[in-house]
């Protein structure tokens, strides 16, 4: 099982039961698959239940359940698009919250399916800037 200082970098910078639940989930996937996609797949899975990716880190979420597509039909042969961590099953109020933070532009005018594309790029900018990539 990864250590602490394994953990991927945007659990790093997230609260402490986020990094908890990826441990925990994590090393019973090993167990379970072995070490690699799969068992850091697991993982991040059963963080999305109960966080958001928010930035460069992860947030409670309001709930507890999916946050998108994927998560909701589980299985390895179902393969649906995530969200990268975005709740896509989140509210557009919500959303339009979390774009806010993030100062998203354009935001006032988008959809909800465009609001959780644009979190998802921002999010992703995000961390690869706290990266220094």
């Amino acid at each position: 099982m990864p250590g602490r200082e394994d953990l991927p970098s945007t659990l790093r910078r997230s609260p402490e039961k986020a990094q908890r639940t990826w441990e925990k989930t994590h090393e019973s996937a090993v167990e379970t698959y072995g070490e690699g996609e799969r068992s850091h797949r697991t993982a991040f899975a059963a963080v999305k239940h109960q966080f958001e990716k928010v930035g460069d880190h992860w947030e409670p979420k309001g709930r507890k359940g999916p946050s998108d597509q994927q998560a909701a039909g589980g299985g390895p042969e179902r393969r649906a698009p995530t969200a990268g961590g975005v709740d896509a099953n989140a509210t557009k109020d919500h959303l339009m919250s979390v774009a806010r933070k993030l100062d998203v532009p354009g935001r006032s005018s988008m959809t909800k399916p465009e609001l959780v594309t644009a979190i998802e790029k921002a999010n992703d900018r995000a961390t690869r800037k706290a990266r220094g990539d």
